[in-house]
């Protein structure tokens, strides 16, 4: 674990800052790459211990790929299954490299073996096997039903016109389905059950799928069809715009600290879901404007509380369990239940450290309300191997009492530069 953090009251925050590549797009456009035929161009790709864990996956994978600086990558696709038949792969703690390799490895015609950190063993895997399973694929578990340790074989691809996967879970079964679909060359349908929880993830993986020459089409009845004869094709360059969730933390240190600031490389046009949060702010009382590639953010009125509906931004939500310490009332975070199978559980989580902030906290299976202090405390705040409570916890610098960030090393995974970059804006 690194060094604690202290991070002392903050008195404003504002200037201009360029976001890093979104991890969401960077991982999966790093694999649609790796799987097309030709060689892609990703440029502005994020740093950060999730890409490099898919890099050096597709490494182990046979995939060639050179780094041309100045966050610019070179991939030769592999124009179809991995050409390494055999590999063991460490995926560290990224569930989405876990998730999308895994299926795309299920129809690789190798052997393989993907495995992570301790917790990857507790993040569950199974309604994305159970429909690989269905495709024909040979998945099974090394250790505990439904969990990672994954052993995969060749199997035997069927040709089934129809699947099921669970969308209450995690869209990251049905992201890593519907990217090794190209594979089978069948016309496949999938069917999602229940509600299909952070839909605008999906949306991005069928935007780049299209942009790699596969079209993803959208049935009545919320299915997703993918066609026979379709493999993925090199755009020869991709832009990786600003990761929307990392901007949630600055926008909303612009509105805490009074601001402006402004944030480059996502706006109004970003294929990313969670641009979404800046309307929430503005909801709520925040000064926010766009503009095709940028968002600023400001003080506008007190910030209101009631209940917000999290469902199409389940990363970017946790930044609004900091924004309601500074609320004028409670405020309740609904259909935030994927937080609780993330780097960690993420409602746990975030009810410990709240509390010792002197915030008032309630948790049930799938919601969270907050009552801002009515006496600020200073704390060490612990971050459970997790990025996004390190970043959101940062916040609490706009209170009065300071605030102590453990293992801020934590950032790695997305954002190595977070605290310089929030140092850089603080006043």
């Amino acid at each position: 674990m690194s060094a604690p953090l202290k991070l002392l009251p903050a008195h404003g925050a504002a200037g201009t800052l360029t976001l890093p590549g979104s991890k969401s797009i960077s991982n999966r456009a790093l694999l649609l790459a790796a799987l097309a035929a030709g060689t892609t161009t990703l440029t502005g790709l994020l740093e950060s211990d999730d890409t490099a864990v898919m890099l050096a996956a597709l490494r182990a994978l046979g995939v060639a790929w050179r780094d041309r600086g100045d966050l610019t990558y070179e991939v030769d696709g592999a124009a179809g299954a991995f050409p390494a038949k055999r590999a063991d792969l460490h995926l560290g703690l990224s569930g989405l490299s876990m998730r999308t390799l895994a299926a795309a490895l299920a129809f690789s015609a190798g052997h393989y073996r993907a495995d992570g950190v301790p917790r990857m063993r507790e993040r569950p895997i199974g309604d994305l096997v159970d429909a690989l399973r269905a495709l024909g694929a040979d998945v099974r578990y090394e250790l505990a039903e439904g969990f990672p340790p994954l052993l995969i074989g060749p199997g035997h691809p069927s040709s089934s016109a129809a699947v099921r996967v669970r969308g209450n879970v995690s869209s990251q079964f049905l992201t890593g389905l519907l990217q090794a679909l190209p594979l089978l060359h069948t016309d496949v349908t999938v069917h999602v059950d229940g509600e299909l929880i952070s839909r605008p993830y999906v949306d991005i993986t069928c935007e780049l799928m299209q942009r790699f020459g596969v079209s993803v089409l959208r049935l009545d009845d919320g299915a997703f069809r993918v066609p026979a004869g379709t493999g993925y094709r090199s755009p020869g360059t991709l832009a990786v715009e600003g990761d929307a969730s990392s901007a949630s933390y600055f926008l909303a240190a612009g509105v805490l600290g009074g601001g402006p600031v402004r944030v480059q490389g996502v706006g109004r046009g970003s294929i990313q879901g969670d641009v979404a949060f800046a309307d929430v702010l503005a909801r709520l009382g925040a000064d926010i404007r766009f503009e095709a590639h940028a968002i600023e953010a400001r003080r506008g009125r007190p910030l209101a509380g009631g209940s917000i509906d999290c469902t199409a931004i389940p990363d970017a939500a946790m930044t609004l369990a900091m924004t309601a310490l500074f609320a004028t009332a409670p405020t309740t975070l609904t259909n935030i239940g994927s937080w609780r199978v993330k780097e960690t559980d993420r409602i746990a989580a975030m009810a410990t450290e709240l509390a010792k902030l002197g915030a008032g906290v309630e948790q049930g299976d799938d919601w969270l309300r907050i009552a801002p202090p009515v006496e600020w405390r200073a704390a060490a705040i612990d971050t459970y191997d997790d990025h996004r409570m390190a970043m959101c916890f940062s916040l609490a610098a706009f209170g009065p009492a300071g605030v102590t960030i453990n293992d801020p090393a934590c950032v790695n995974k997305t954002f190595p530069g977070y605290f310089d970059a929030l140092r850089s804006l603080l006043r």
